[in-house]
């Protein structure tokens, strides 16, 4: 008979995900994963099957965590500027916090550091990116129908303009300081 696991996977997988976000993919040892999560090695991967399947299954948490959140802003009955503002604002909140702050996004940093060279982490980055961009379209053409930005815009081109303008303050996160993204924040506004 086998023996029960003794520990939440959820928390497991939570404290993986602290690891590989503070330190990427390729700098995190088995050990940093044996140290972050309390499991010994033999637990880790008898659960996960190895490093790479912890971290896909980061990014899948990843997603339906973050991701998820932003997609309900998007999806609620409010002005669509404001719900972009908050969207972006959420993540000028969590650049410039104190704990943790300046890590970015899992999804870009694992792009910047994978794609095209996993296959598997490239799928779920696309996952990630194209249904934050398919809730900015959505919500574009709400208000286009709604008359709160011109029939003339294009809410596709806009969509991928508010996902650069997201991910761009991921990566500007790390160092820009937060008058700087709220500035971004309110220009991005002002062109919708």
């Amino acid at each position: 008979m086998a023996r029960p696991k003794g520990f939440d996977q959820e928390q497991v997988i939570d404290a993986a995900m602290a690891a590989f976000w503070s330190k990427g993919y390729a700098a995190t040892s088995a050990q940093d994963l044996v140290d972050r999560t309390g499991l010994g090695r033999g637990s880790l991967y008898n659960t996960f099957s190895g490093k790479h399947e912890l971290f896909l299954e980061t990014l899948r948490r990843y997603d339906s965590e973050w991701a998820t959140r932003q997609l309900a802003v998007l999806e609620a009955e409010r002005p669509v500027r404001d719900k972009v503002r908050t969207v972006l604002m959420t993540v000028v909140d969590e650049e410039s916090g104190t704990v943790p702050a300046n890590r970015g996004c899992l999804a870009v940093n694992a792009a910047i550091e994978l794609a095209g060279r996993d296959p598997e982490a490239t799928a779920l980055v696309e996952r990630i990116f194209g249904r934050m961009e398919e809730a900015f379209r959505a919500a574009l053409e709400r208000a286009r129908r709604d008359g709160e930005i011109g029939a003339d815009r294009d809410p596709r081109a806009l969509a991928r303009y508010l996902l650069n303008a997201m991910y761009g303050l991921r990566v500007l996160g790390k160092t820009a300081d937060r008058p700087a993204l709220a500035g971004i924040v309110e220009t991005t506004i002002s062109l919708l």
